[in-house]
């Protein structure tokens, strides 16, 4: 029994953990200080001792004897001890299922507590990483090319905050429920943009983190199962993600969508991402951004060759898009999609109407984009001074490196 298999059990069975000990403590630094206690016993016992038949549960138990330790020596919290004591059983608990009741609203709750308005974007995607993903401090680190300090900082503040407004409460309803939703969505896809494009740094993209989005999307899918937007969240990760093998050359280089060597996309996603998009769609209603967003994922998905793609379409879904999102970067996407359906002057039209749109003011796309149509109309001198601003703009070296060979491809 080896540190990295206790390791691995701790990744499957730590968000359920923790977010069974919010719902029992309501408190978000306490629960993660009992779960990290746990797993210390768990790295001392299991290297001799084996692991336990329901890892998931050995760990509640300890948790759980842990808490009732704490409050034992409080004794102001004899309330709290004696509701533990109740619940608590015998040492050994059989199955996770009863170590762990609501286990689904326990992690439902856990990601709205996460998602907190109270917190800021950087926050609610450092704390959904540590708590509902399980990465280290260290990890998070690595994935966001900072410090260890700094993301310790940050998830020290970001409890101090919840500790503030009393954020693990009840699962929020109504509207609130609505809106509160829509921020874990939102986190999760930040998470996974992150990883599919990274923003900075000298790798094009950061697979692990695209999967524990996915990981973390699949998860909410199976505790919101009637909500069509996160089904649209799962189709639009996994057709994306499909695509992760024929993205970069063998020596790293990225390989852009028209380029790409199709077979080398991954049709087990492709399939799985359609058929929770056909799922959207039969659960009714207007589609919403993420559903949107899906459809124009699998019309690529489904084109067996560049030339094969509906632009067409694509362009109708990204105008349903943009008025549904009201975002520029959508329509400097529709501005794309229509150069490819009606030529790139109507394209460029489009982006030019885009010029003072404040979302788009020092976006590297916008000049690489319309460099892009600059040389389709042959307007070569143009394009280079467009794509030496966009050099300028980008902080991610993979796409700097492309921005300047093209750069050179013109002179």
């Amino acid at each position: 029994m080896t540190v990295v298999a206790v390791e691995t059990v701790w990744r499957l069975e730590s968000t359920r953990l923790i977010a069974a000990l919010v719902r029992i403590t309501r408190d978000v630094g306490l629960a993660e200080d009992l779960a990290q206690d746990a797993l210390v016993a768990a790295l001392a016992q299991w290297p001799q001792e084996g692991v336990p038949a329901n890892p998931g549960a050995w760990l509640m138990a300890v948790a759980k004897r842990r808490a009732i330790d704490g409050f034992r020596r409080r004794e102001r919290q004899d309330q709290a001890y004696a509701d533990l004591a109740e619940r608590r059983g015998g040492d050994v608990v059989d199955d996770i299922a009863s170590a762990v009741d609501h286990v689904e609203d326990d992690v439902l709750r856990l990601m709205f507590i996460c998602c907190h308005p109270a917190l800021g974007s950087d926050a609610q995607v450092t704390l959904t990483l540590r708590l509902l993903a399980g990465l280290t401090v260290e990890e998070i680190a690595r994935s966001f090319l900072t410090s260890a300090p700094t993301i310790s900082a940050r998830i020290t503040r970001a409890k101090k905050t919840l500790a503030q407004v009393s954020a693990p409460a009840d699962e929020p309803s109504g509207d609130e429920r609505v809106e509160r939703l829509a921020d874990v969505m939102r986190v999760i896809y930040l998470l996974f943009n992150e990883g599919y494009s990274a923003t900075s740094g000298d790798d094009w993209m950061r697979p692990e983190l695209c999967a524990e989005a996915i990981r973390l999307g699949r998860i909410l899918s199976t505790l919101v199962p009637s909500d069509p937007e996160v089904r649209g969240l799962i189709a639009l990760m996994e057709l994306q993600h499909s695509r992760a093998a024929a993205r970069t050359s063998n020596d790293g280089a990225p390989i852009l969508l028209l380029d790409q060597d199709r077979s080398r996309w991954d049709g087990q996603l492709i399939r799985r991402g359609i058929a929770a998009l056909a799922q959207a769609d039969a659960l009714g209603g207007a589609p919403g951004p993420y559903v949107l967003q899906a459809e124009i994922a699998a019309c690529h998905a489904r084109a067996r060759r560049a030339e094969q793609t509906d632009w067409g379409r694509i362009a109708s879904l990204y105008a349903s898009l943009a008025a549904t999102t009201g975002s520029g970067i959508v329509e400097l996407n529709r501005a794309v999609a229509l150069s490819k359906a009606e030529g790139p002057a109507v394209g460029l039209a489009l982006l030019d109407q885009l010029a003072d749109v404040p979302e788009l003011a020092g976006y590297h796309l916008v000049p690489a984009v319309r460099a892009d149509l600059l040389i389709q109309l042959g307007r070569n001198d143009e394009a280079r001074g467009e794509l030496l601003r966009a050099v300028t703009l980008t902080k991610n070296g993979q796409e700097r490196a492309i921005l300047q060979a093209r750069i050179a491809e013109l002179s």
